[in-house]
């Protein structure tokens, strides 16, 4: 009999990639998914722990399902709750023990276990915790299957980080960097094509870094796996995300010059314009560093389109080097970005660092940065009306008769256009640029790619 699973997702790209697998691993044991946890028999938390309080808000949440798990029927069967991800793998046992009606909680490097887990759960009862590092990597383990949501999907090429920034826990929560080999990604990137997917992001916590075994054996950078992926029929476009700067190679920059299918966009986190902050970070570049390699982008690739992440506030910034930051960003000018107040994560170094920043002090600084990186968006956008760009177009709009898409700048798109060009990639003339959108009409009504 069919069993339903609700997984909900926090956080990044790679977590959505790591739900739609969790449920590539149960689907044989007859799981097939709902939208609502009401109805499931097995709820996932897929948890990050990047955002602040981001182990309390899941708490919460465990909280609410603890009372659908005591309501539950009781000829529906057990209900097995499940806490998955990075909040899992830095609290492990804590999750037990604060919540023991939870009946499992894994790692993002264990989930290919979770047949075993569930089987165990089931039969035997009480709570499985698996939050080691194995040996082995788990997509050796995964079904050679492709769920796809839409036109676009995700992939993961790589994952774990050997950098340690001093604020980051992700070390910690995803291990040591590890690059699956190129055939098994242009393997799975072939399904994705084959399932409907016509836009790839290669997704990794430092993806950039990537070094996978090359089908001859040998060894390959993302800029050589992008152009092999670039040669898959009916893949019209790919990205990646995210970057870490001092790993962006010649020959990466080279593939935004060369690929047509590459979008000029990228997203390529500086954190912050002042060389004191970035070398108390650990990031292994300075603001010079930077502006450099995105001098080299630009020269590459002229339309290219930036995004970043800053953090305010980190611990010891002075004034004078928020200045520095708002003077980076207003030298390299940035498409989209994420800014963040610094917040402490347990058991990284700058939790641990004198001269924390006064949270008043912090969300000054966050207006103050926000306000220009908010108008420097909308300039943008602006200076996209009148351009013809080719949209992506992958689900409904807010309007009837309106269909939303993606530019190649990541910009969700508005048309009226007919319902049967979701899926295709249509030419659009822009008329409007607004905060966080474009508007426009199709040059050719009827024609689509």
């Amino acid at each position: 009999m069919s069993k339903k699973l609700h997984i909900k997702t926090y956080g990044c790209q790679m977590n959505v990639y790591d739900s739609a697998r969790m449920a590539d691993v149960l689907a044989p044991l007859g799981f097939i998914a709902t939208e609502t946890p009401d109805d499931a028999d097995m709820i996932i938390l897929n948890t990050c722990h990047i955002r602040e309080r981001a182990a309390e808000k899941v708490y919460s949440e465990l909280g609410r399902l603890r009372r659908l798990k005591a309501e539950r029927p009781a000829g529906r069967g057990r209900l097995i709750l499940a806490v998955a991800g990075c909040v899992a793998q830095a609290e492990g046992a804590e999750i037990l023990a604060r919540a023991p009606y939870v009946d499992m909680v894994f790692g993002p490097q264990a989930y290919h276990h979770l047949p075993e887990m569930v089987a165990r759960a089931s039969r035997a009862g009480g709570a499985q915790l698996d939050t080691e590092f194995p040996s082995e990597p788990k997509f050796d383990h995964l079904p050679e299957t492709a769920r796809v949501d839409g036109a676009a999907a995700f992939l993961t090429v790589q994952e774990g980080c050997d950098k340690f920034c001093t604020f980051c826990v992700v070390p910690y929560t995803r291990g040591a960097e590890y690059s699956r080999p190129a055939a098994a990604v242009l393997a799975e990137a072939r399904r994705l094509v084959a399932a409907g997917a016509r836009e790839i992001t290669l997704l990794g916590q430092n993806v950039n870094s990537y070094h996978g075994q090359a089908p001859d054996g040998g060894e390959w950078g993302l800029g050589r796996l992008i152009r092999a992926a670039a040669e898959i029929a009916g893949l019209d476009r790919i990205r990646y995300t995210t970057s870490y700067p001092a790993d962006v190679t010649d020959e990466l920059i080279a593939a935004h010059a060369e690929v047509p299918a590459l979008m000029p966009f990228l997203h390529l986190p500086v954190q912050s314009g002042s060389d004191r902050i970035l070398a108390a970070m650990n990031r292994r570049h300075d603001a010079a560093a930077f502006r450099r390699l995105v001098e080299r982008l630009r020269a590459a690739r002229p339309d290219l389109g930036l995004s970043s992440d800053f953090i305010v506030g980190f611990p010891g910034e002075t004034e004078a080097d928020f200045e520095e930051t708002l003077g980076l960003v207003r030298d390299v000018g940035f498409a989209q970005a994420y800014s963040f107040m610094y917040s402490p994560r347990p058991g990284t170094p700058a939790a641990a660092m004198k001269d924390q920043v006064p949270e008043t002090v912090k969300e000054e600084r966050l207006a103050a940065l926000q306000d220009l990186l908010n108008a420097q968006q909308l300039d943008f956008n602006r200076g996209c009306v009148g351009r013809v760009l080719p949209v992506l177009f992958d689900r409904p709009g807010k309007h009837a008769g309106q269909l939303l898409g993606r530019s190649p700048y990541m910009q969700p798109v508005h048309a009226e256009v007919p319902s049967a060009f979701s899926g295709a990639i249509v030419d659009l003339r822009i008329e409007a640029g607004y905060a966080n959108s474009l508007a426009g009409v199709p040059i050719a009504v009827g024609a689509a790619a």
